[in-house]
Protein backbone atom coordinates (compact mmCIF):
# COMPACT_ATOMS: atom_id res chain seq x y z
CA UNK A 1 0.00 0.00 0.00
CA UNK A 2 3.25 2.02 0.87
CA UNK A 3 4.17 1.69 -2.82
CA UNK A 4 0.99 2.63 -4.50
CA UNK A 5 1.01 5.70 -2.20
CA UNK A 6 4.02 6.91 -3.29
CA UNK A 7 3.43 5.88 -6.63
CA UNK A 8 0.24 8.13 -6.94
CA UNK A 9 2.04 10.87 -4.71
CA UNK A 10 4.53 11.48 -7.23
CA UNK A 11 2.67 11.57 -10.45
CA UNK A 12 0.10 14.19 -8.41
CA UNK A 13 2.78 16.14 -7.52
CA UNK A 14 4.10 16.49 -10.73
CA UNK A 15 0.50 17.35 -12.58
CA UNK A 16 0.12 20.50 -10.72
CA UNK A 17 3.42 22.25 -11.48
CA UNK A 18 2.86 20.81 -15.41
CA UNK A 19 -0.85 23.10 -15.57
CA UNK A 20 1.25 26.16 -13.93
CA UNK A 21 3.72 25.77 -16.60
CA UNK A 22 1.49 24.98 -19.38
CA UNK A 23 -0.21 28.09 -18.50
CA UNK A 24 3.15 29.96 -18.83
CA UNK A 25 3.82 28.96 -21.75
CA UNK A 26 0.50 29.73 -23.71
CA UNK A 27 -0.04 32.69 -22.10
CA UNK A 28 2.41 36.07 -21.08
CA UNK A 29 3.44 36.54 -17.82
CA UNK A 30 1.66 39.52 -17.22
CA UNK A 31 -1.53 37.58 -17.41
CA UNK A 32 -0.75 34.65 -14.80
CA UNK A 33 -1.79 36.83 -11.63
CA UNK A 34 -5.32 35.66 -12.73
CA UNK A 35 -5.00 32.59 -15.23
CA UNK A 36 -2.99 30.82 -12.92
CA UNK A 37 -5.64 30.63 -9.79
CA UNK A 38 -8.41 30.52 -12.45
CA UNK A 39 -7.38 27.46 -14.20
CA UNK A 40 -6.46 25.58 -11.00
CA UNK A 41 -9.90 26.52 -9.34
CA UNK A 42 -11.38 25.25 -12.36
CA UNK A 43 -9.14 22.06 -12.47
CA UNK A 44 -9.91 21.29 -8.90
CA UNK A 45 -13.38 22.26 -9.25
CA UNK A 46 -13.54 19.76 -11.48
CA UNK A 47 -11.60 17.02 -9.62
CA UNK A 48 -14.27 17.45 -6.89
CA UNK A 49 -17.27 17.55 -8.80
CA UNK A 50 -15.99 14.04 -10.17
CA UNK A 51 -15.36 12.68 -7.17
CA UNK A 52 -18.77 14.10 -5.83
CA UNK A 53 -21.13 12.52 -9.17
CA UNK A 54 -19.13 8.99 -8.97
CA UNK A 55 -20.25 8.82 -5.66
CA UNK A 56 -23.61 9.90 -5.93
CA UNK A 57 -24.37 7.65 -8.54
CA UNK A 58 -22.88 4.88 -6.46
CA UNK A 59 -25.23 5.60 -4.32
CA UNK A 60 -28.31 6.12 -6.64
CA UNK A 61 -27.83 2.56 -8.56
CA UNK A 62 -25.31 0.71 -6.27
CA UNK A 63 -22.59 -0.32 -8.87
CA UNK A 64 -19.86 2.40 -10.46
CA UNK A 65 -20.77 1.10 -14.27
CA UNK A 66 -22.50 4.00 -14.82
CA UNK A 67 -20.05 6.15 -13.23
CA UNK A 68 -17.47 5.03 -15.29
CA UNK A 69 -19.88 5.86 -18.38
CA UNK A 70 -20.25 9.21 -17.48
CA UNK A 71 -16.62 9.17 -17.10
CA UNK A 72 -15.68 8.18 -20.55
CA UNK A 73 -18.38 10.70 -21.80
CA UNK A 74 -17.29 13.51 -20.13
CA UNK A 75 -13.42 12.43 -21.51
CA UNK A 76 -14.85 12.04 -24.84
CA UNK A 77 -16.28 15.42 -24.62
CA UNK A 78 -13.17 16.97 -23.23
CA UNK A 79 -11.14 15.57 -26.54
CA UNK A 80 -14.11 16.89 -28.93
CA UNK A 81 -14.10 20.56 -27.14
CA UNK A 82 -9.80 20.46 -27.53
CA UNK A 83 -9.57 18.71 -31.01
CA UNK A 84 -12.28 21.70 -32.07
CA UNK A 85 -9.89 24.03 -30.20
CA UNK A 86 -6.58 22.48 -32.08
CA UNK A 87 -8.32 22.77 -35.23
CA UNK A 88 -9.33 26.49 -35.03
CA UNK A 89 -5.99 27.28 -34.02
CA UNK A 90 -4.49 25.56 -37.13
CA UNK A 91 -6.89 28.07 -39.41
CA UNK A 92 -5.77 31.72 -37.13
CA UNK A 93 -1.88 32.37 -38.28
CA UNK A 94 0.82 31.44 -35.45
CA UNK A 95 2.89 34.92 -34.20
CA UNK A 96 6.07 33.75 -31.74
CA UNK A 97 6.44 35.54 -28.66
CA UNK A 98 9.78 36.60 -28.92
CA UNK A 99 8.21 38.07 -32.35
CA UNK A 100 5.79 40.43 -30.68
CA UNK A 101 7.79 41.89 -27.83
Amino acid sequence: MYTVSAAFALGFSGLIPAYIVSVRELFPSSEASWRVPLFMFTAMGGMTVGSWLAGHLYDVFGSYGPAFMVGVLSNLANLALIGTLVMRQRKTPYVLREASA
